[in-house]
């Protein structure tokens, strides 16, 4: 058995060291809470597409007050492409997380926020879908399953400066989400090896919180191939 499960690894790791300059997004893992403390940085350009497979996770009372914190900085006019995908798991049918992006120049704010931005920034937020509406979802063939589509920002951005993103979810449920940052296929050699390490283990589901295998009925040649 154990023999077995070696020869499935090692296959899924040289598909992915093989095939990993095709696929979209360099994947990463929320390991550590990305808090306003101690966000995600993008180190290299907010134009690299990447997937941070993350997670909203409960408090003490059983409810989600988690908000998700990114961070990126631009020096010259940049494409900046964000979103947010959640599995289509059994109990997500409702999980609806929002999408914010704090910057210079942005419009000020129409409504409190659950969290605080730099002073003079302004923030776009971009809600979710309500749960009495279909959700649109997609199979991603690298990831091996089926996600529902979320919120979108695709903008162009002239002024220089940091910019936040913050992923919550207003109805304080918990789950798991992708957060899709950038869309050009960059790969660099650290790239390749993030890859191969972190795709078998997505493959197998180890990057959810919660059981996915009876949600995955959908099959291939329904949903077509993805988008992303």
């Amino acid at each position: 058995m154990l023999k077995h499960i070696f020869k499935i690894l090692f296959i899924i790791s040289t598909f992915t060291l093989v095939t990993a300059q095709s696929w979209a997004h360099v994947p990463y893992f929320e390991h550590n809470d990305f808090s306003a403390k101690q966000p995600f940085t993008v180190e290299y350009s907010i134009e690299q597409s990447l997937a941070i497979y993350a997670w909203l996770e409960n408090n003490d009372l059983g409810n989600s007050g988690d908000i998700d914190v990114f961070v990126f900085r631009i020096n010259e006019p940049t494409s900046v492409y964000l979103e947010v995908i959640v599995p289509v798991c059994k109990g997500y049918e409702e999980f609806l997380p929002w999408l914010a992006l704090a910057g210079p120049g942005l419009p000020e704010p129409k409504a409190p926020m659950p969290f605080d931005i730099p002073p003079g920034y302004g923030i776009e937020v971009i809600q979710n879908g309500t749960i009495d509406e279909p959700r649109e979802t997609f199979y991603e063939f690298f990831g091996g399953k089926s996600y529902y589509k979320g919120p979108v920002f695709d903008e162009y951005i002239t002024i220089p400066g940091n910019y936040y993103v913050y992923i919550w979810d207003p109805q304080q449920k918990s789950g798991d989400y992708v957060a899709v940052l950038g869309k050009k296929e960059i790969w660099r050699f650290r790239d390749i090896i993030q890859a191969f390490r972190n795709t078998p283990l997505i493959r197998l589901d180890k990057e959810l919180h919660v059981d996915c295998s009876e949600s995955l009925s959908e099959d291939w040649d329904e949903l077509g191939p993805a988008t992303h």
